[in-house]
């Protein structure tokens, strides 16, 4: 490789570019922990005052802090400070409100529907009722902190739970709600990664490109469905997990692999 020349070579004490400075000023206020993980930074335009530099050059100094896993950056809404992805239980239903408290943040829902509605082929098989049956839906964004981290689609159903729709899930989650309802005996898990679809990627803010878990739940108590959700993550804001004792004899009882890659086990 042939040598830089000298006057290729940055000269010694050449102050660094302005964007350059600026994520260096972001950084510092990392470090010394003044936005703490999975908490809002101060918006560009704040930035822009405060620094007394361009909106260019502060985009630019973002934008890279997110592509080195500093930041997370969501269309319309600003930047936060990353920390590591959290997880949901493949082996237990939790409350994502109650989870996101637990954590020290601040969870927030958006309903976007909530009705009533005939019950298609798919919507029937999954609750095990009669096509065109009444079938409660809704649809919620739960954020952590402001920032969407869920995408609940979920169905009830009525015979079971014939209260759901009149809830403010404003006050409470659907999770909380039905477990308060009802004591599950069964449920059962499909877990896939999926590219998002356009209304997927609007409402989570996330670029197209980025992939999500989906996470498919059914729970049954005395051998009825309650309900079936369809729960949507965004990969670099969640994973799954779940943890077991393998030296359990009743571990395969809780656990167990059957077809189409989704577990089944009795919720105790």
């Amino acid at each position: 490789m042939p040598k830089a020349r000298s006057k290729d070579r940055p000269k010694a004490g050449a102050p660094r570019p302005l964007y350059q400075q600026v994520k260096v000023r972001i950084l510092d206020q990392l470090h010394r922990g003044t936005w703490r993980p999975g908490s809002k930074i101060p918006s560009e335009n704040q930035l822009v005052q405060e620094l007394g530099v361009s909106r260019m050059t502060v985009n630019r100094a973002l934008r890279e802090l997110a592509q080195e896993g500093y930041l997370q950056r969501v269309a319309g809404v600003g930047s936060f400070v990353a920390e590591p992805p959290r997880h949901a239980s493949l082996i237990e239903i939790r409350d994502i409100g109650e989870e996101i408290r637990s954590q020290g943040s601040v969870h927030t829902a958006d309903l976007f529907w909530s009705q009533t509605e005939p019950a298609d082929a798919v919507v029937a098989e999954r609750l095990g009722l009669a096509i065109g049956s009444d079938a409660f839906h809704v649809t919620i964004v739960h954020r952590r902190d402001e920032l969407p981290i869920q995408l609940e689609d979920r169905w009830v159903n009525p015979a079971v739970v014939p209260d759901f729709n009149e809830v403010d899930f404003g006050a409470i989650t659907p999770a909380k709600h039905l477990l308060r309802s009802v004591r599950p005996d069964e449920m059962e898990h499909i877990v896939r990664a999926v590219v998002p679809d356009a209304a997927t990627s609007e409402l989570l803010a996330i670029p197209a490109t980025e992939p999500c878990l989906r996470l498919q739940r059914r729970t049954w108590s005395a051998g009825r469905v309650v309900t079936w959700a369809v729960l949507t993550y965004p990969s670099s804001r969640y994973d799954l997990s779940a943890r077991y004792a393998l030296g359990d004899p009743g571990a395969s009882a809780q656990l167990s692999l059957l077809p189409g890659g989704y577990t089944r086990k009795p919720v105790k």
